[in-house]
């Protein structure tokens, strides 16, 4: 449990607003999951889809929602450890009337170990991971080595990871970490036209942040 001791998100403020909060009540039950020590039937949660992608960390859930719309065929499982971007994100899956996405409300290292079964992801995204900038904070950094060895069985033979940062010393970092691993191949690509630009990522492009994204395949 030694991963979990290091925390690779920030525990931003908590305040969340009367629609968030009406929408966690209202939809918990449908869309939610507690963190469990039990594996997830993910057949009985998306009996209708053809892939299963797990998103880590989807922030106020704008990409997410578009993208379950998009893909209504692939079935999402979205984790997040904040409140108001677990009720804002539910919102907009009742208003989008989505049936192909699942949020689970935790960090993603232990629901990794115990929640998803291995073999069953066709892919995970990981958009805008806290960069954690400063030296002496780098170990925070959700992509180690560690994490490579922890995510590597979840998916499938020939599945991927997606990442996309804003931070370019982290894209540099993200490929070093990628580079020595047996586990994966891969590199910087194109950003690909179904990943939308949400509002995080449009206020980093006026300040001229470069986007990098990256996808690594299962060997």
């Amino acid at each position: 449990m030694e991963q979990d001791s290091v925390r690779s998100y920030h525990l931003r403020g908590s305040r969340i607003t009367g629609p968030q909060q009406s929408a966690l009540d209202k939809y918990w039950g449908i869309y939610g999951m507690a963190y469990s020590e039990s594996l997830i039937d993910i057949p009985a949660l998306f009996p209708n889809v053809k892939n299963v992608i797990l998103e880590i960390g989807f922030g106020m859930g704008e990409a997410t929602a578009l993208i379950g719309r998009d893909f209504p065929e692939t079935g999402f499982i979205a984790v997040e450890v904040h409140k108001p971007g677990i009720g804002k994100l539910m919102a907009r899956i009742e208003e989008l009337e989505l049936s192909n996405i699942r949020i689970i409300e935790g960090d993603a290292h232990p629901i990794l170990r115990t929640m998803i079964a291995d073999g069953s992801l066709d892919g995970v995204h990981l958009f805008f991971p806290d960069p954690w900038p400063k030296k002496r904070h780098n170990k925070r950094r959700i992509v180690n080595e560690r994490f490579l060895e922890l995510i590597a069985p979840k998916i499938k033979k020939d599945g991927f990871i997606h990442i996309a940062t804003d931070w370019v010393p982290y894209a540099e970092y993200i490929q070093e970490v990628f580079a020595p691993s047996a586990l994966f191949t891969g590199g910087v690509v194109d950003r690909p036209e179904w990943r939308p630009v949400t509002r995080f990522e449009g206020q980093g492009i006026t300040k001229d942040h470069q986007v990098k994204d990256l996808r690594y395949f299962k060997v």
